[in-house]
């Protein structure tokens, strides 16, 4: 199986930076280095959110960040509209997702993404027509496979 489309989350960006996350910086790295750039569809709120974390968090990585984020955004970009801000409320008081993450499924189910990579949702979860998965969770060689 292949995704048509899909999109990164925030925490997979982050420990791409994150030399100190260990085996998570590694697989994270080649995951970024994988992407299908006519597949990827890089959310402007996963950007928003690394950027926020990075100065809260690791300052020191503000100038990596800031590389990463014009790399990415070479890629097609998406934005919330208000349509997915209505949709993601429904979604979190049905589904019970964290509200930002329901944007982040709001807004990818919209441009047409069917995964989500992402170790915050629940593994293999999928919630119409967008599925979850945490690249953490799954072999190298079947990652590269969904995402080729």
């Amino acid at each position: 199986m292949s995704a048509e489309r899909y999109t990164i989350d925030t925490n997979l960006y982050f420990y791409s930076l994150d030399a100190s996350a260990g085996d998570k910086h590694l697989r994270a790295l080649a995951l970024l280095q994988a992407v299908n750039p006519l597949r990827t569809v890089v959310l402007m709120q996963t950007l928003g959110e690394l950027a926020n974390s990075i100065v809260k968090r690791r300052p020191a990585l503000i100038g990596p960040a800031e590389q990463l984020i014009r790399r990415m955004s070479r890629l097609e970009l998406a934005q919330a509209n208000p349509e997915d801000l209505h949709l993601a409320l429904a979604t979190h008081q049905q589904h019970g997702l964290q509200f930002w993450d329901a944007v982040i499924w709001a807004t990818a189910r919209r441009v047409g993404c069917s995964l989500i990579l992402s170790e915050d949702f629940q593994d293999r979860r999928t919630l119409e027509g967008v599925t979850f998965c945490n690249p953490f969770k799954m072999a190298a060689k079947e990652l590269t496979v969904l995402i080729g």
